[in-house]
């Protein structure tokens, strides 16, 4: 698999989108792929976390970070693609005219969604826009607690706005803040089994939807 852009979208804040951004890189990084990252949130926490991450284990040649403009995001995700096998695009939370390039270039939208109606409803906003730019979507139950009604209730509404829903969900864990702030993923915590099993399935399922 080769030159594969994915953006990571969703209009609340907090969602967990650069949680999840930086997480499933270092898994697809882990698999022998190349990655580059384009950051479009003026906010810059994924480039905070990618300065930790080169001061703490230096430079990778098979990983890159770049900032963009919305405007700029597809321009600089096609770039990219050319020399890395995936490229994954991080958005400010919010939904208008902005979030359009990045969704167009998208060969999949990931949206996480929080275990909340309000979340949920936050949702159909992306998931119109994208639509729209017939962008594939996979929704991604976000900080989500096991075998609550509530959890149920958001998948089958993700279901029945028209966006497939990932099987792997990502639980509400330490692990996650706890590693994103050394500059480091999950997968790179040896006490964090849960998290790395169940981020490894979602990226499993990212790849077969881009394939």
């Amino acid at each position: 698999m080769a030159g594969r852009i994915i953006t990571v979208a969703q209009q609340k804040g907090g969602s967990g989108k650069t949680t999840l951004t930086a997480n499933l890189a270092i898994e697809m990084r882990a698999r022998g792929l190349s990655v580059a990252l384009v950051d479009t949130d003026p906010q810059g926490s994924l480039g905070r976390w990618f300065i930790e991450r080169m001061e703490r284990l230096g430079e990778d040649d098979g990983m890159e970070f770049s900032t963009s403009s919305a405007w700029g995001a597809s321009y600089e995700s096609e770039k990219l693609k050319k020399r890395f096998d995936i490229v994954i695009i991080d958005t400010p939370p919010k939904i208008d005219s902005d979030l359009r390039p990045a969704l167009r270039v998208a060969d999949l939208v990931v949206v996480p969604v929080a275990s909340s109606q309000v979340d949920l409803w936050a949702t159909e906003g992306v998931l119109d826009l994208a639509r729209r730019e017939k962008a594939p979507v996979l929704v991604v139950l976000n900080r989500a607690r096991p075998n609550t009604r509530l959890g149920a209730e958001v998948a089958e509404n993700a279901a029945a706005l028209g966006a497939e829903l990932a099987q792997a969900q990502i639980g509400n864990r330490v692990a996650y803040a706890e590693t994103l702030g050394l500059g480091l993923s999950v997968r790179e915590r040896s006490d964090a089994r849960p998290a790395r099993d169940e981020l490894a399935r979602l990226a499993d399922e990212v790849i077969r939807l881009c394939d």
